[in-house]
C-alpha cells in the first residue's frame, strides 16, 4: 500500500509539473505568435510567412493535446475520472502534426526554440501516454520469496 500511495504521490507531482510547463510554453508561444513574433514574420518572404503560420498552428496543437491529456490525468488524480475512462482512445493524447527539417530550418530562431519546446514536451508526454495500460512489471522481493519458502516448508 505504501508503494501505491508512493507513486501515486509521484505521478501527481509529475503531471502537476508538465501542466505548469506546458500552461507556461503555450503562454509563450501565444505571446510569440500573436505579437512578438509578427515582426520576425513580417521580414519573411510569402512561402516562408505561410509555413510560419503552419508552424505556429502546429505548436498549438500540440500543446493542446498534451494540456488535454494532463487534464483527463488530473481529473483521475482527484477522483473525478476512473482510471478506466482514462484509457478510451477519445482521451489518449491526441496524434500532433510533424515540423519537417526544411520548414524548421527558414523558422526565425525565436520560433524554433518553441517548436523544439512543444516537440519535447510532446514526446514526453506521449512516452507516458504509451505507458498507460500496461501491465506494471511484478517486482518479487527476494525476501519475500524466502518467506514463502519457509512458510510452504512448515
Amino acid at each position: 500500500m505504501i508503494g501505491a500511495v508512493s507513486t501515486s504521490r509521484i505521478h501527481r507531482k509529475l503531471i502537476d509539473s508538465l501542466y505548469t510547463e506546458s500552461m507556461l510554453l503555450a503562454d509563450e508561444a501565444r505571446g510569440y505568435f500573436d505579437e512578438f513574433g509578427r515582426a520576425e514574420r513580417d521580414t519573411l518572404d510569402a512561402m516562408t510567412r505561410v509555413m510560419f503560420s503552419c508552424e505556429s498552428l502546429k505548436v498549438t496543437t500540440r500543446l493542446m493535446h498534451v494540456i488535454a491529456w494532463l487534464l483527463t490525468q488530473r481529473a483521475v488524480d482527484a477522483g473525478e475520472l476512473p482510471a478506466l475512462d482514462a484509457l478510451d482512445p477519445s482521451r489518449r493524447l491526441g496524434v500532433a502534426p510533424e515540423t519537417d527539417e526544411a520548414s524548421f530550418g527558414v523558422m526565425p530562431v525565436a520560433a524554433q526554440g518553441l517548436i523544439t519546446a512543444s516537440i519535447d514536451l510532446y514526446r514526453r508526454v506521449e512516452r507516458l501516454d504509451s505507458a498507460q495500460g500496461e501491465e506494471a512489471p511484478v517486482i518479487v522481493s527476494p525476501a519475500r520469496t524466502m518467506l514463502d519458502r519457509l512458510a510452504h516448508a512448515f
